[in-house]
């Protein structure tokens, strides 16, 4: 076969790309077809509409204890940049605020705060790291088997090292939640709705994914051996806080699965010392199957050292009762010093360091992310202690927990109303987000906005039916294995359409929300299923509300505080969030400043004459080739 002319290959190109996506609107155009009866079959029990301003205000007096209060939306940025022999890494997290004041005859009114950019409440951090330091930090490089060796299967080259670090991603991911952690524990704020630009669920689940390989925190986290109030941080620590998420009302940490383990570690701590027996009344165990489950977990902890074991009653080893406090007093610790300290009072090199032993030690990903998970964890505290409305918004989304998860195990268990044939439901498009925009559009009289389709518990999005279709029982999607429940409950809404044009509908939008146990968790709004784990039959507690006629508040109040917040005056930001909307524009004129500093910085070193033979012997092949090609071009 002869090589083709350029002309031939682009030809082939464009043919190949003109006929997959063709192929693919084709797909789609089959897809949409099978929505056009979609929501009379099923969306017509799911969707709600009609948000009663009244309940709304008299829940927020309720929620809040008054009817004015300050909201938050929190959104972040992130930068970096090679600089001859260093990448500079910069992320940051900015909040637009202000009061919303509800009333029972109108919708809610939103006023911002008349803050200049510069006056804007954020934080940021920067950090400069030698191209070869980055695989000693960044977890990407890491390798799992060897945790104390670089993967020597991954390509490290400059170029390479650069496009694949992701130290930048995780400064701004661990700002964000820091900075909404501020907000929620600042009594002169007094923040009671924070709203992050995020899926909090999701983001739940990707850190614990991050934070999965105690391997690599033996080898690779630096806050192992860190002392707080005279005691070291261990593994036994990052193994407690980790998974730990405690509330009494809502049965958290539940006695099952992995969360078993961490449930008798709290209920310990709780009311020791107890003996076996009296462990498995308190966790509610009463089948042998279970219960030699909870033996081995008891066995495992005290041989580990977490919990202590004398005249066969058992008690939590003394350090680790303080582990929820030492692991607090950590996080603002290295969070101070992460994104407050000034250059006059750092005591390490870089701000990404830190002091053990009287030596610097690099905080690595791994270590950041724990950071994260564990503010994201004080996060949901405070607002459980402070009634704080934590709701997280994300514009696109790829979800299809409401087609492949959520519908199939209500259809399972009988919890529809109507019977959906599995094979008309195959052929909806791919996306929940796709689904349901696409039903909006095809049904204007019937679906108007704002809507909300009903909340359901985030755990459905790890759970499938039961492999042998038991009515009753529900699988865990991967491993068997389903994500806390009680936590939070996810929904999709749509916000505005044009005053024009009912047609014209803004996007739909993934929330989800913390629950709170007094308005989510009752009996009406709960359903129990059976997972087999190990042998043993354990029961599952999710919440959902199965149909639009359950009443649900929070809901209510979350759907009157998000369309009030709904810009209709703003082309690019149409059925959004105004407050994210503003901070996302604070963060980009924040990226733009950092942008400029360094980009101006380099040109200063480039022009410095003092400097001339570093810069070309330390600039890259790629550095230097730029320049010279720069000022070819000026000449010309």
């Amino acid at each position: 076969m002869s090589l083709s002319s350029l002309s031939d290959t682009v030809k082939r190109a464009s043919d190949v790309l003109r006929s997959g996506a063709s192929t693919q609107v084709l797909d789609y155009e089959q897809r949409f077809s099978s929505l056009k009866n979609f929501y009379d079959s099923l969306l017509v029990d799911f969707i709600r509409m009609r948000f009663d301003p009244k309940e709304a205000s008299e829940t927020a007096k309720r929620f809040f204890g008054r009817l004015t209060v300050r909201f938050a939306g929190i959104d972040g940025t992130m930068y970096s940049r090679p600089l001859f022999d260093l990448v500079i890494f910069f992320g940051g997290a900015y909040a637009s605020t202000g009061t919303i004041t509800f009333s029972e005859n109108s919708t809610p009114k939103v006023e911002y705060d008349e803050r200049t950019l510069k006056q804007a409440a954020g934080i940021s951090s920067v950090v400069p790291v030698y191209i070869n330091d980055i695989p000693e930090v960044d977890q990407t490089f890491f390798e799992t088997t060897q945790p104390e060796e670089i993967n020597p299967n991954k390509l490290l080259t400059d170029e390479s090292i650069i496009n694949n670090a992701t130290i930048a991603n995780w400064i701004m991911t661990f700002a964000e939640y820091y900075l909404a952690y501020k907000f929620a524990t600042d009594p002169d704020e007094n923040t009671r709705i924070i709203l992050l630009d995020r899926s909090l669920s999701i983001e739940r689940a990707s850190l614990i994914y991050d934070t999965a390989k105690p391997n690599l925190w033996k080898a690779r986290s630096s806050i192992i051996g860190y002392k707080i109030d005279d005691e070291t941080i261990d593994t036994n620590d990052l193994i407690i806080a980790r998974q730990c998420v405690c509330n009494e009302a809502l049965g958290l940490p539940p006695p099952r699965a992995d969360y078993l383990r961490y449930a008798i570690i709290e209920l310990v701590k709780q009311k020791g010392p107890l003996a076996e027996e009296q462990i498995l009344s308190g966790l509610g165990i009463a089948d042998d199957k279970r219960a030699k489950r909870a033996t081995r977990y008891l066995k495992r902890s005290v041989d580990e050292g977490i919990l202590c074991e004398k005249d066969k009653r058992y008690t939590i080893n003394h350090k680790y009762a303080t582990t929820s406090e030492r692991i607090r007093k950590l996080v603002k610790s290295l969070g101070d010093h992460f994104f407050f300290t000034k250059t006059a009072d750092a005591t390490t090199a870089s701000l990404m360091k830190i002091l053990k032993d009287g030596k610097e030690h690099w905080l690595t990903t791994i270590d950041i992310a724990f950071l994260t998970l564990f503010t994201l964890h004080m996060l949901m505290e405070e607002c459980w202690k402070r009634n704080i409305l934590l709701i997280g918004i994300t514009k696109d989304t790829a979800a299809r927990d409401f087609k492949r998860q959520l519908v199939p195990i209500m259809c399972n268990e009988g919890l529809l109303r109507k019977p959906l044939p599995r094979e008309e439901f195959e052929k909806l498009p791919n996306t929940d987000r796709m689904i349901l925009q696409s039903a909006s559009i095809l049904n204007p009289a019937k679906i108007k906005p704002p809507w909300s389709l009903v909340e359901y518990d985030s755990a459905f999005r790890t759970m499938v039916t039961d492999k042998q279709n038991r009515k009753g029982y529900v699988s865990g999607a991967i491993k068997n294995k389903i994500s806390l429940e009680k936590t939070f409950v996810k929904t999709y809404v749509q916000l505005t359409q044009a005053r024009s044009d009912s047609m014209l509908r803004s996007n739909v939008l993934l929330t989800d929300r913390l629950v709170y146990p007094e308005y989510d968790y009752k009996p009406e709004n709960v359903v129990e299923f059976r997972n087999e784990y190990s042998g043993a039959n354990e029961p599952v507690q999710i919440i959902l509300f199965k149909d639009k006629d359950r009443l649900n508040k929070l809901q209510d109040l979350a759907m009157s505080i998000m369309t009030a917040m709904a810009p209709s005056s703003i082309p690019e930001a149409f059925g959004h969030n105004k407050p994210l909307f503003i901070a996302d524009k604070i963060a980009k004129w924040n990226y733009s400043q950092f942008k400029r500093v360094v980009d101006t910085t380099a040109e200063w070193i480039v022009n410095n004459h003092k400097l001339r033979s570093f810069v070309f012997y330390m600039s890259t092949f790629r550095e230097r080739r730029a320049t010279i090609e720069a000022a070819r071009r000026e000449q010309a």
